[in-house]
């Protein structure tokens, strides 16, 4: 290859690149020469030399020297390939990998199909299927804290209105009080005030369902197959996809949809009658009511449980955090897991993180601990503590004496001495008055950068309609092929499709198909001992139990018993031979999943790649405020300049990692990525130190 002499255009494009890095990072001096004149394979083509106060950031801003000039700089370069008869120019102007032409942002979707058909372009395709597709994660357990306490409280919301109606002979009834209870699955960690609310709402869309459920069975008769069936199919794949939208759009986790999902089509497949609408309505209506005093009461007992759980796992991501960086290990995930974590703790606090001297250390436990941990986790992006491990070790203690429920408020003498230290290298002198609290809502980091509804709208409704598609067909699949309990391959599609994107949406297919497998056999091993209408209310309610216990740590594991509960209330609400209850799971479940794979990689969209150039816009226009307040020396919107930056920067990353897991590129310059994320992290610890 011969890279020509380049002219004043190419020179001054390498300036600015060389320019853009100095202004990113904490540079003190910089280098850098692109090599002209022939070059064979393995030789050196671009030199840098670069120094800064601390090495994360001389690496960063070498590969952003190496890279830049490859998508900004106008350099052509003459191949010769080793055969001699292929000769031809190449660019420096476009993505990674492009090869031939001039190439600007605006004609990506028009060069889109040719490139398919080139060999690189199927290449980078067929890499992009690979990570999209790849289970890596699928079998990963999770670390949660008081997971005991909302396992027993899910049972003993199911178990209190089920039981008597069990003891009186009516099992079948309490199938619909159970799926009510369902309402305690949500807002698992929320503070009191907000879980009232968000409970309150879960419990009416759960009694919504079951009474539409019921009502639409009552008078289609689903059971006896024709229209009436394939009209039952419509509505729960309609009802799917208003589920996924409504809690996509109020960021409800865990199960979510799936739940609302599987109340509607369990009443509208239990072949109710139309005097069966409005006692099943009750009865669903009974049992969220239980499962919202039960969610709520805790209140009385643990007032501030879920700020010291929220504490804790800020402090356990920070550990994680420290020991990384001890260890000399890539820490960019781990970074991004904390500083999401630390600003989860603030909002469930209803405070902003503090700017410079504010605060001083008042509050009380989880006030201090958790600006502590914000002073760590910023200060660490330039200056890493002296003995991280050892640190991290401390914090761990501290997580286990806030998860404990007997320890009370109680703050280590080590971490109250590093709080005290962290505080003595704040600017001396009274500080700005504190910068009132905001509402928990304002500081998610997609609602500062949602923009217009429209466009918000947009991004939802795309995954919406993966879901109503994948459910629809598998229902309709499962209809035209005579399998009983059809709707449980639109239940299983839903939860496949229940994810964030092809990556997400392909590990939990692996997890589903392994849970329900080893779920089967539990379920075929519990109804082999024909159990009684009583032994099977009680079976479900310790499945319910270990369901919530182990669902949050990993998807895969809270299918193995979701699979056996779903079977019993099913078989409670409609009983049928066990033999068929379990060979229509199995062969429904097995085409969901296939049905939702092939939804999700037919449905591509570029939402996600849109979304990760909206996140990285704001994120600069926030680095920019940022910037504009230090200048100012405008230390009262501290503290908002410095939520806005480090909410823009997690969104940056979790939008980047979204974008990674669809087939759709973003086509963003990775260096780009990470220099804006450096430069967002070196400011936040500016705002911290206040200068």
């Amino acid at each position: 290859m011969t890279a020509p002499e380049y002219g004043a255009g190419a020179a001054d494009g390498l300036r600015r690149v060389a320019a853009r890095t100095a202004a990113a990072f904490a540079v003190r001096a910089l280098a850098a020469v692109h090599r002209t004149g022939p070059l064979a394979v393995g030789d050196v083509a671009v030199v840098a030399a670069v120094s800064c106060p601390h090495r994360a950031d001389v690496f960063a801003a070498c590969e952003r020297l190496a890279e830049g000039p490859k998508h900004e700089v106008p350099i052509r370069k003459h191949q010769l390939f080793a055969t001699a008869k292929r000769r031809g120019w190449a660019h420096a102007d476009g993505p990674p990998g492009t090869a031939h032409g001039w190439y600007t942002p605006a004609m990506s979707r028009l060069r889109r199909p040719l490139a398919a058909v080139t060999g690189p372009a199927r290449r980078r395709s067929a890499a992009r299927m690979r990570r999209a597709l790849s289970p890596r994660g699928a079998l990963a357990l999770q670390s949660v804290d008081g997971a005991l306490s909302f396992a027993l409280r899910a049972a003993a919301a199911m178990a209190l209105p089920a039981v008597p109606l069990a003891l009186a002979g009516r099992a079948d009834a309490a199938v619909y009080a159970m799926l009510g209870s369902f309402t305690t699955t949500f807002g698992r960690n929320l503070p009191y005030g907000v879980r009232a609310r968000v409970l309150a709402l879960v419990a009416v869309a759960m009694t919504a369902c079951v009474a539409g459920g019921s009502a639409l069975g009552a008078w289609a008769r689903p059971q006896d197959g024709g229209a009436g069936a394939a009209l039952v199919v419509t509505a729960t794949a309609l009802v799917a996809g208003a589920a996924k939208f409504a809690c996509d759009a109020a960021r409800l986790s865990g199960l979510g949809a799936v739940l609302l999902l599987f109340s509607f089509a369990v009443a509208a497949n239990g072949s109710p009658d139309p005097s069966d609408v409005l006692p099943h309505t009750g009865l669903a209506a009974v049992g969220a009511t239980v499962a919202w005093l039960l969610g709520v009461s805790g209140r009385l007992v643990h007032p501030d449980r879920p700020q010291r759980l929220a504490v804790a796992a800020a402090l356990r991501e920070l550990a994680d955090l420290l020991e990384a960086i001890g260890a000399g290990e890539g820490h960019g995930l781990a970074r991004h897991r904390a500083t999401a974590a630390v600003l989860q703790a603030y909002r469930t606090l209803g405070l902003l993180p503090p700017a410079a001297a504010e605060r001083g250390g008042q509050g009380d436990t989880c006030v201090r601990l958790t600006d502590l941990s914000w002073s760590l986790l910023i200060g660490s992006a330039r200056r890493p503590p002296a003995d991280p491990t050892g640190l991290a070790g401390q914090l761990r203690l501290q997580v286990r004496l806030l998860v404990s429920r007997r320890a009370g408020q109680r703050e280590l003498p080590e971490l109250s001495q590093a709080s005290a230290a962290g505080r003595g290298s704040a600017p001396s002198g009274k500080g700005p008055d504190p910068a009132p609290a905001r509402p928990a809502d304002e500081l998610r980091a997609a609602e500062l950068l949602a923009g217009h509804a429209h466009g918000r709208t947009t991004v939802l409704l795309v995954p919406a309609l993966r879901m109503v598609l994948g459910t629809g067909l598998a229902g309709g699949a499962a209809l035209a092929l005579g399998l009983g309990h059809g709707y449980w391959a639109a239940i299983s599609a839903a939860a496949v499709l229940h994810s964030v994107n092809v990556r997400t949406a392909a590990q939990r297919a692996v997890q589903r198909t392994l849970g329900t497998i080893a779920g089967l056999v539990l379920a075929l091993g519990i109804l082999a001992t024909h159990p009684g209408p009583l032994v099977l209310v009680l079976v479900v309610v310790l499945l319910e139990f270990l369901l919530e216990y182990v669902v949050a740590r990993n998807y895969g594991l809270g299918v193995v018993f979701l699979t056996p509960l779903a079977l019993l209330l099913s078989d409670l609400a409609a009983p049928a031979p066990a033999g068929t209850l379990v060979e229509d799971r199995a062969l429904s479940s097995l085409l969901g999943i296939a049905v939702a794979l092939l939804c999700a990689l037919v449905v591509v969209h570029d939402r996600a790649a849109l979304r990760a150039k909206r996140a990285l816009t704001a994120c600069t226009e926030a680095s920019g405020r940022a910037e504009r307040a230090l200048a100012d020396r405008d230390e009262t919107s501290f503290p908002h300049a410095q939520t806005r930056l480090a909410a823009a920067v997690v969104e940056l990353r979790e939008a980047d990692d979204a974008a990674a897991g669809e087939l759709w590129p973003a086509e963003i310059d990775p260096t780009e990525l990470a220099a804006a994320e450096q430069r967002a992290y070196l400011l936040l610890e500016r705002l911290v130190r206040g200068r």
